[in-house]
């Protein structure tokens, strides 16, 4: 199964889930940013990669504008070289407009993340030569007051048939891609990678999320990374 399919399902399965309060809004950037998201997907996630780097879900400025996980809309544009039509969700915050590649701000872990890339690896396709990105959950939940509201917040009855559709999704990711390394970017992440493959043969890490949110992170955080690559076995 190519990682297009993959998508498609799990945003036909995810799509029509509902979320009670505090949540108010929620996009599917694998619907409405679905022209640069498949892009990216045909672009960087075909054949077989050595690692996979997992993220939480996407930010309000990052992969909720261009689709792209972790997706910076300068570093999705001019260092992955990824870049389509956007269209607008349905039901749309006033307060988190879906501007595309059109929006005027940046995604701080987005910048670091491939920023770090660049920095290591010097292109995108020598870094996906061996590794590739995605999110676990591909939701966008938003409070009344635009805040973002993270998966690991939703209640119980909400969390369980949506943590299932993202598992089978990763786990398919997995083994379409037949990667021997998995990193959970941030602790979220890594226990989802760990629930979701009990039965995988290769080495499950973690690496600290680029998140300015996370005081850790502001100091040296691409350093940090590095020292997570060495410590799977991949630096």
């Amino acid at each position: 199964m190519n990682l297009t399919t993959v998508s498609r399902r799990l945003s036909a399965r995810v799509g029509p889930m509902t979320f009670a309060p505090p949540v108010t809004h929620v996009y599917n950037p694998l619907d409405y940013a679905r022209r640069p998201h498949e892009m990216y997907l045909r672009k960087y996630g075909s054949g077989r990669r050595r690692a996979l780097l997992v993220g939480m879900n996407p930010g309000p400025f990052g992969m909720a504008q261009t689709g792209v996980p972790f997706g910076d809309v300068a570093s999705v544009r001019d260092f992955l070289g990824v870049q389509g039509p956007v269209d607008v969700p349905a039901d749309l915050h006033p307060k988190r407009l879906v501007q595309g590649f059109a929006c005027p701000r940046s995604e701080v872990s987005g910048t670091r993340l491939w920023g770090w890339v660049q920095q290591r690896f010097g292109t995108a396709d020598a870094f996906f030569r061996d590794f590739f990105v995605t999110n676990y959950c591909p939701l966008v939940f938003m409070e009344e007051s635009g805040r973002n509201r993270t998966p690991d917040k939703l209640p119980a009855g909400e969390r369980d048939p949506l943590f299932a559709a993202c598992d089978d999704a990763l786990a398919s990711i997995v083994d379409a891609l037949g990667v021997e390394v998995v990193i959970g970017i941030g602790g979220f992440a890594e226990r989802r990678v760990r629930a979701a493959l009990p039965d995988f043969t290769g080495r499950i890490g973690g690496m600290l999320h680029p998140s300015p949110a996370s005081p850790l992170a502001n100091r040296n955080w691409m350093g940090q990374a590095d020292a997570a690559l060495r410590k799977a076995g991949l630096g």
